[in-house]
Order: structure tokens, then C-alpha cells, then sequence
């Protein structure tokens, strides 16, 4: 599986933002996405995750209510959609897959593959 994240940039606080990640692999259906964050410091944090084939969503308590992940399966695409971006969100977002089952949607250490990373900074 390999991943490219794209979509990062400059915004204002209360702004939004939609990440892009491209997805390619075999059988992508046994597979679930998710975003992290790390900024400069700081360990990597759990964003949000959902299965490719479609099922629960999970969302970080930081941005819960302001981020949503989505996937188009006719596109091979993850989205993170961003909304009333705040300084403190300013981090190198990665997207990522693990195999379904294969420990907890929140656990960074549970994904076996990561995109490359893609840069927001939310000032004004």
C-alpha cells in the first residue's frame, strides 16, 4: 500500500482546510485509514479514522466536531476535511492504512503504512 498526502498550507485562524491522500494497493477493502498530526516537540496524535469499505468513524477529542474523514472509493482517495482551524493545529499531517482487525484505530503504532506528510500552519 502506498499513500501521498497532499493539500497542506498556510490558513488564517477559522478557516478550513481538505487534505487529500491518494491511496494505491491491492484489496484496499481489508484496510482502514487514518490521520495523524505531529507538531514540532510533540509526539504523533490520532486525528481521525475510518474503515476503506465504509463503517464507524473516529474523530481525536481536539477535533472532534471540526474534522472529518471521508474516502471515495472510485477516486482511491482519504479526505480530512478541516473546519474553524485553530493555531494549535498547526502540525505535518500523515495519513495512514492498517489492516482491519489489526489493534486500535487511535494507535499510530497499529499502521504498517504512512504517507509522507504534508505541512499546515494555521496563523494569521
Amino acid at each position: 500500500v502506498q499513500l501521498q498526502a497532499s493539500g497542506g498550507g498556510l490558513v488564517q485562524p477559522g478557516g478550513s482546510l481538505t487534505l487529500s491522500c491518494q491511496v494505491t494497493g491491492p484489496t484496499l477493502d481489508y484496510y482502514a485509514m487514518g490521520w495523524f498530526r505531529q507538531a514540532p516537540g510533540k509526539e504523533r496524535e490520532f486525528v481521525a479514522a475510518e474503515r476503506w469499505s465504509g463503517g464507524p468513524r473516529f474523530a481525536g477529542d481536539s477535533v472532534k466536531g471540526r474534522f472529518t474523514i471521508s474516502t471515495d472509493n472510485a477516486k482511491n482517495a482519504v479526505y480530512l476535511q478541516m473546519n474553524s482551524l485553530k493555531p494549535e493545529d498547526t502540525a505535518v499531517y500523515y495519513c495512514a492504512a492498517r489492516l482491519i482487525g489489526r489493534g486500535s484505530p487511535v494507535d499510530k503504532n497499529a499502521y504498517d503504512y504512512w504517507g509522507q506528510g504534508t505541512l499546515v500552519t494555521v496563523s494569521s
